[in-house]
């Protein structure tokens, strides 16, 4: 290959990285705008396909959680978000992250605070991380 060719191809692919945000940053940008309440920034990092397995057996989908009356109406408030003993596992353009997270909110002006374990599954689509399922479920008991 001419040096001509190779120079713009490696610059092109060195800045298409550089605009790649990690897999972490986009992780920590998922709580950071649910905090926010931002459902246009988080409609970004989620992929069409997006499932949400609630505790009592439904399913919540991509349309239903952005337009849904508690991020569309903010009746429901995320006051804090909080993740630890977080483990990161990649293969290759997919990726699993699971952790245990406390969580604080207002809902109708009643609060809530509770310990989860979550289990997030993400894809590196387009040259940004997408996630395609997220899963929690209450941790009960004293804290571990």
């Amino acid at each position: 290959m001419r040096a001509s060719i190779a120079v713009p191809l490696l610059l092109a692919s060195a800045l298409a990285w550089a605009r790649t945000p990690t897999l972490e940053q986009a992780d920590s940008d998922w709580s950071r705008l649910r905090l926010q309440g931002d459902a246009s920034a988080l409609a970004a990092l989620l992929a069409e396909d997006w499932q949400l397995p609630r505790s009592d057996g439904r399913v919540q989908h991509r349309a239903g959680y952005l337009q849904g009356q508690e991020l569309a109406t903010r009746t429901r408030r995320n006051t804090r978000i909080d993740n630890a003993d977080v483990q990161v596992r990649r293969y290759g353009d997919t990726a699993v992250i699971t952790g245990t997270r406390a969580q604080a909110a207002t809902r109708n002006g009643q609060s809530w605070e509770g310990r989860l374990r979550f289990t997030c599954v993400w894809a590196l689509r387009d040259g940004h991380w997408q996630r395609l399922a997220s899963h929690s479920s209450r941790l009960c008991g004293p804290r571990p």
